[in-house]
C-alpha cells in the first residue's frame, strides 16, 4: 500500500492528498500513464494533459497548481526536481539488492549493506564500497579503490586503472612507465556512465567529489580532483593533475590538458578545450571554443571570420 501523504512528506510540502493505491507507484510520462502513476507539470498546458490523463498522483509547480482543483495534485516549488526525488525514492524502495554470482569479488575487498553488483563485474583487493550502491555489469573495479555510499556505476566503467604516464630517456628515446601506485576516491551520491575510465593517482589520489555526475566514455586522468556537484558530459577528456572546482558544468567532447584549473561554477561549451596549465576562472561565465575563450570573444571571433 502506498500513500501520497508520504511523497507530500519526501517533498516537505504541506499539499497532502488524502490518497492511498492498491500496489507501489511509480514515476510515468503523462501518456503512459496508469492508475499507479505519478507525473509532473510545469506549466498550465502540462498540467491540462496531466490532468486528462489516467495519472494516480500529479507533481505540479505551485503557481499552476493554484488555480486547478483536484485531488491528485501536490503542489512544489519545482515539479521536474519533485519528479525526479521521487523517482529516485521509489526506485531505491522497490529496487532488490544483490550481488550476481558471476561477479568476481577478491575477499578482502568490503561491500556495504543494500549494494548490488552486476554480472562479470571484477572488484579486486582492498576496495571499500559504501552503502546501497548500485555497480553495473562488466565493471572493473582496481585495488586501493574507495566508493562512497548511494553511488552508481554502469555498465563497462573502468575505477582505479594506471595512468597514462611516462619518463623519457632522451638518449635513446625510450619511455618507461612512472610509477601509477596511487589511490581512488569516490564521494557519496556520484554517477558514472557506461564505459567511463577514471585512473588512480600516480603517487597521491586521484578524487571526484560529493554528488558528481558524469556521462558515458568520459576519461578521467591520474591525480585529478573533481569538486563537488560538477557535470561532465560525454567523451570528456580530462589529462592528469587538473583541477575542476565545485559546480562546474563541461559539455560533450571538452578536452583538457594537464595541471589545468577549471573554477568554481565555469561552464564549458560542448568541444571546448583548455590548454595544459590553463586557468579559467569565473562562476557562471561560459567558455567555447579550441582554445577555451569566454564566450563573448568566442562569438566575436566567428564573426569576424564570416566577414572575411
Amino acid at each position: 500500500m502506498a500513500k501520497a501523504g508520504e511523497i507530500a512528506e519526501w517533498l516537505n510540502t504541506k499539499t497532502a492528498p488524502c490518497l492511498e493505491f492498491d500496489d507501489f507507484l511509480s514515476v510515468s510520462s503523462v501518456e503512459a500513464a496508469t492508475p499507479i502513476s505519478v507525473v509532473f507539470a510545469t506549466d498550465s498546458k502540462a498540467l491540462q494533459r496531466a490532468l486528462e490523463s489516467r495519472a494516480g498522483l500529479i507533481l505540479a509547480n505551485q503557481k499552476v497548481a493554484e488555480l486547478v482543483t483536484d485531488g491528485r495534485i501536490v503542489a512544489v516549488p519545482d515539479a521536474r526536481l519533485a519528479f525526479a526525488q521521487v523517482a529516485k525514492r521509489l526506485g531505491e524502495r522497490n529496487s532488490e539488492k544483490q550481488i550476481h554470482s558471476a561477479a568476481v569479488i577478491d575477499p578482502t575487498a568490503r561491500i556495504d549493506e543494500g549494494t548490488s553488483i552486476g554480472a562479470n563485474t571484477v572488484i579486486q583487493a582492498g576496495v571499500t564500497i559504501g552503502p546501497n550502491c548500485c555497480i553495473g555489469p562488466n565493471v572493473t573495479i582496481y585495488a586501493d579503490t574507495s566508493v562512497g555510499a548511494r553511488v552508481n556505476v554502469q555498465a563497462g566503467a573502468v575505477l582505479g586503472s594506471k595512468g597514462f604516464g611516462y619518463a623519457r630517456d632522451s638518449a635513446s628515446g625510450e619511455y618507461t612507465l612512472f610509477p601509477q601506485q596511487g589511490t581512488l576516491t569516490i564521494e557519496d551520491d556520484v554517477d558514472i556512465g557506461a564505459n567511463t575510465t577514471i585512473d588512480r593517482g600516480s603517487l597521491g589520489e586521484t578524487r571526484i567529489g560529493a554528488g558528481s555526475k558524469l556521462d558515458n566514455l568520459v576519461h578521467i586522468g591520474h591525480n585529478c580532483v573533481i569538486g563537488v556537484n560538477v557535470i561532465i558530459a560525454a567523451q570528456t577528456g580530462i589529462s592528469g593533475s587538473s583541477i575542476i572546482e565545485d559546480g562546474a558544468i563541461l559539455g560533450g567532447q571538452v578536452g583538457i590538458g594537464e595541471h589545468a584549473l577549471v573554477g568554481a561554477g565555469v561552464i564549458l561549451g560542448g568541444g571546448a578545450g583548455v590548454l595544459s596549465g590553463k586557468k579559467m576562472h569565473g562562476p557562471g561565465e561560459v567558455f567555447w571554443g579550441r582554445p577555451a575563450r569566454p564566450l563573448r570573444e568566442y562569438l566575436k571571433d566567428l564573426a569576424r571570420l564570416k566577414r572575411r
